[in-house]
């Protein structure tokens, strides 16, 4: 099983803050692991083109339901036929496993 797959079996955990965020070569490892995300060092982010707005609104919809089961949140920015989703933890003000772990999660509905 891959790195990918592993970080899409796990769950989110909370974090009230308090923590500090993962150090850059913890954020390049759990990058490595993800198919075509990017990251400026803070958050990191993935767009998907589609057909269309409905299929845009399904994965959007499909988004958003992995992000109440894991009580954790994406930025999303919505087009006719296309979507960002951009990960970041907001109580540390930086990148902590979660953001990875939903990351995982997202790229499985297009697996």
């Amino acid at each position: 099983m891959n790195e990918s797959c592993e970080l899409a079996d796990r769950r989110c955990k909370p974090c009230e803050g308090g923590v500090p965020a993962l150090e850059l070569s913890a954020v390049q490892g759990f990058l490595a692991a993800l198919d075509g995300w990017s990251s400026d060092g803070r958050a990191i982010e993935k767009t998907w083109k589609f057909r269309d707005h409905y299929e845009t609104m399904a994965f959007v919809n499909a988004v958003a339901w992995i992000s109440h089961r894991e009580d954790h949140h994406p930025e999303l920015t919505v087009g006719y036929a296309q979507c960002r989703v951009r990960y970041w933890t907001h109580a540390i003000g930086g990148l902590s496993e979660n953001d990875f772990v939903c990351a995982a999660k997202v790229d499985r509905l297009s697996a």
